[in-house]
């Protein structure tokens, strides 16, 4: 063997080996939705490109939220990464659970992040957790459905007219339901629609005074007018379904219309994976009549560090990873551009080749049209459309989500759960000092 090949083969083995010693696992934990679930998949192509191991941990939406809230908070340390969003990540950035990303490299391009995000997941002005995707709400409806209803979806449609479509779309008899909406308990599940479909009849949680607000006309229309609506034209038990349940009637062919997620529009409009693909059209989330609100949020799936880890290097690099234009890049060469984790980059808005998929203008115009410093129609003290930044939120929203998932069920009346939801809203804001 000559000098020159021994020599090219030691620093080999010695890359290697540093390589080696330098490399950690890392755990991170998720949401099953099927972004991340694409995400895992790909993870090879880090683990490559950096020598680092992924162990995930994959929840359901409520079970995620409890876990990563536990652990951050007793300081448990079980996650290097967490899947969090714009609720969390301002509220534990101020406490300091979370490390800041400010020194994220140059190739990444913090600016690009688009400002409705970036903004979301700060506080003070620092970056505590980068965005996987991005995503407002609107209406999924199903052109062949509407077109045999005799009617045209606007391009900016009003409740009532969602209400009169669901009607003429649903057919029982062929398990087609006009309309499919979440009505599982948590504050960020059924809770999240019930929100902002209250923002758009004029209500809100919470007066200046921080005084709740169930008790008002606003909240009482809105929730008879959504629990007839289901009643009317959802499916069987949808007091206990979610975005995944909801997603999976759709894809079926079960659902007329379905206001959620704008990231959805990838999933109902695959023909892998939807038996309606070629039926998909799409619209700006409703409003009621002589309300200038409509029914959309604004939210981020986004990483985060717990601060505390060991392996932040690490898990600063998976972020820089996940959350790039080389990753958008990846996922539309492995499964096309229509796939890719939307709602996060101006760039991506820029692209031609993202610019042609049919969703891709409406998702922006969604995430465009939420103001989360401006979230109802009269003035309130908090930020934040589907949620208010408080800490406290959280378990107050979950436990009133259940009095209503209560009344999707037919368990009591909706006077019965406003009642209960006013008590339970009041008793928790003052016992905070509110």
């Amino acid at each position: 063997m000559s000098t020159t090949i021994r020599t090219l083969l030691s620093a080999t083995a010695l890359t290697a080996t540093a390589f080696a010693a330098s490399a950690d696992t890392i755990t991170i934990a998720t949401v099953n939705n099927g972004d991340m679930i694409r995400m895992q998949g790909l993870t090879d192509d880090f683990t490559a490109k950096t020598g680092h191991e992924v162990e995930w941990v994959t929840l359901e939406e409520n079970v995620l939220r409890q876990r990563v809230t536990t652990d951050i908070s007793t300081k448990g340390g079980q996650f290097d990464l967490m899947t969090i969003g714009m609720y969390e990540t301002p509220i534990w950035g101020a406490n300091g659970w979370l490390v800041p990303l400010n020194d994220l490299s140059a190739e990444y391009d913090v600016d690009d992040l688009l400002p409705a995000m970036r903004n979301g997941l700060s506080h003070d002005g620092t970056l505590y957790a980068a965005p996987f995707y991005g995503e407002s709400s609107m209406v999924m409806y199903r052109t062949d459905l509407m077109e045999k209803a005799g009617l045209e979806m606007p391009k900016a449609p009003t409740w009532e007219f969602i209400r009169e479509a669901a009607a003429a779309m649903t057919d029982r008899d062929a398990d087609i339901n006009g309309i499919c909406l979440r009505g599982k308990a948590g504050w960020g599940e059924g809770g999240g629609i019930i929100t902002v479909t209250a923002n758009s009849f004029g209500a809100r949680w919470f007066d200046e005074d921080w005084n709740a607000q169930f008790d008002q006309p606003e909240w009482k229309a809105a929730l008879t007018f959504f629990s007839e609506m289901m009643a009317e034209s959802g499916p069987a038990g949808y007091a206990t379904n979610g975005f995944n349940e909801n997603l999976s009637l759709f894809q079926q062919g079960k659902c007329g219309m379905w206001i959620d997620a704008t990231v959805a529009a990838s999933f109902v409009t695959n023909p892998n994976e939807s038996t309606v693909a070629e039926h998909v059209g799409f619209a700006l989330a409703p409003n009621h009549e002589g309300v200038e609100k409509r029914a959309n949020w604004l939210w981020a799936w986004a990483l985060g560090i717990p601060a505390g880890t060991q392996k932040e290097a690490a898990a600063k690099q998976f972020i820089e990873w996940a959350t790039s234009k080389d990753y958008i890049e990846l996922v539309a060469a492995n499964e096309g551009w229509a796939n890719v984790p939307p709602g996060a980059r101006t760039s991506l808005y820029e692209n031609p080749n993202y610019q042609a998929v049919p969703f891709a203008q409406m998702t922006l115009d969604s995430i465009l049209a939420a103001d989360p410093n401006n979230p109802t129609v009269k003035p309130v003290p908090y930020v934040g459309i589907q949620f208010a930044a408080i800490p406290e939120f959280a378990g107050i929203a979950t436990d009133v989500s259940q009095e209503f998932s209560a009344v999707y069920a037919g368990q009591q009346t909706v006077d019965e759960a406003l009642a209960k939801a006013q008590a339970i809203t009041t008793d928790a804001m003052e016992a905070a000092g509110y």
